[in-house]
C-alpha cells in the first residue's frame, strides 16, 4: 500500500478494520467448499476503495454505524459477485495477480459462488430492512449489466461515439462508485437532496476513474495491467475514439481494419498507440479526466461540510494513481 493511500485511510482505519470483520462474517457458510472459497476471496482483497467511499461519505453527515457497515458490505458482496461472474464470461484466469475462482474451481463452481454472494448481499439488506441501500445498489447493478452488454454490442462494429462511450462508462463503472457515495450518505442520515448530490459526485468521480484506467493502456508508467490490453480486446476508449475522429478517412479505415481483424502482435499494438498519440488522443482524454475531477471537487465543496478533506483526498488519489 502506498503512503498516500495509507494517509487517506488513517481517519477511518479502525472503521475499515471493523468493516473487514463484519464483511467476513457476512460471507460465512456451513458448506466447507464455499467457506474455503470465501476465505480465498477475502485474502485477495484490493485497496478497499468501495468501502472507503461508503465510510468517508457517511462521515460527512454523521456517525458511521451499523447501517453504514451493512451498506459497505452490501456493495462489496454484490460487486464481488459481478467480478466472479465477469471472470467466467471473459475466460479470465487471473485477477490482480491472483488466480480467479474459475481458474481454481472451474466455471460451474464460480457461477454458483457469484450467485451465493449475490444472495448474501440481498439477505443482509432485507433482514435489516435497508431498503433504500438495496434499491440504490440494485439500480447500479442493473446499469453495470446494461453497460457491459452495450459495450459488447458496440465492440462488434467498433461504432462507438463519444456520447455512447460516456453512456457505457457511466453505467459500467461510475454507477457503482455513485452508489457507494449515496449509500454512505443515506446511512448517516443525509437528506434526499444531499444523497442525490453525493450520487452525482460519485458519478463524476467514477467517470474520471475510468478515463484514468483507459489512459493506462497507452502510457509508459508502471501500471497494474499490460499496455495495449484494451486495444487487443477491441474496447473503444476515449483516446482512441478521439484519434479516429481526428484522422483522415483513409488512415481511420486502416486503423479500424487492424483492430477489427484482431491485434496479432506487439507491433500492431505499437501502431495503434502511435496513431492515438499522434492525433492527440492522450492529451484529449487527460483534459476530460481533469474536467470530471474538477466537477467532482466543485460538488463536494458546494455542500460546505466538515470532514470533507479525506474524501477529497480519495478522489485525488483515484485521479493521480499509477496503477
Amino acid at each position: 500500500m502506498s503512503d498516500r493511500l495509507r494517509q487517506i485511510k488513517s481517519p477511518i482505519s479502525s472503521e475499515l478494520e471493523e468493516f473487514e470483520v463484519r464483511f467476513r462474517a457476512s460471507m460465512k457458510s456451513k458448506v466447507p467448499l464455499l467457506d474455503t472459497i470465501m476465505t480465498y476471496i477475502v485474502k485477495r482483497k484490493g485497496k478497499q476503495m468501495r468501502p472507503m467511499f461508503v465510510l468517508l461519505s457517511a462521515r460527512l453527515f454523521g456517525e458511521i454505524g451499523d447501517h453504514t457497515y451493512r451498506g459497505a458490505a452490501l456493495v462489496e458482496l454484490l460487486h464481488t459477485a459481478t467480478l466472479v461472474h465477469d471472470d467466467v464470461v471473459d475466460n479470465a484466469y487471473k485477477r490482480r495477480g491472483f488466480f480467479s475462482i474459475n481458474a481454481l474451481w472451474k466455471n460451474k463452481v464460480a457461477v454458483l459462488v457469484g450467485d451465493y454472494l449475490l444472495s448474501k448481499g440481498l439477505l443482509l439488506a432485507l433482514k435489516n430492512q435497508d431498503y433504500t441501500s438495496l434499491t440504490i445498489l440494485s439500480e447500479a447493478v442493473e446499469q453495470m449489466s446494461e453497460g457491459e452488454l452495450l459495450q459488447m454490442e458496440k465492440a462488434r462494429r467498433l461504432d462507438i461515439t463519444e456520447e455512447i462511450y460516456y453512456d457505457i462508462i457511466s453505467k459500467k463503472t461510475a454507477s457503482l462508485i455513485a452508489s457507494c457515495c449515496s449509500i454512505g450518505a443515506d446511512s448517516a442520515g443525509a437528506t434526499e437532496e444531499q444523497v442525490e448530490t453525493m450520487r452525482q459526485f460519485g458519478l463524476y468521480t467514477g467517470i474520471a476513474f475510468q478515463i484514468k484506467d483507459d489512459l493506462f493502456d497507452y502510457g509508459d508508467e508502471k501500471t497494474g495491467k499490460p499496455s495495449g490490453i484494451d486495444i487487443k480486446e477491441k474496447k473503444m476508449t476515449l483516446p482512441l475514439i478521439h484519434a479516429l475522429n481526428q484522422a483522415e478517412k483513409k488512415e481511420k479505415k486502416k486503423i479500424m481494419r487492424l483492430i477489427k481483424k484482431g491485434i496479432k502482435n506487439r507491433a500492431d499494438i505499437d501502431t495503434v498507440i502511435e496513431f492515438v498519440q499522434r492525433h492527440g488522443g492522450i492529451d484529449y482524454a487527460r483534459e476530460h479526466l481533469n474536467d470530471y475531477h474538477k466537477k467532482a471537487t466543485a460538488l463536494l465543496q458546494s455542500m460546505n461540510l466538515e470532514n470533507a478533506a479525506p474524501l477529497q483526498g480519495l478522489v485525488d488519489y483515484v485521479i493521480e494513481r499509477k496503477k
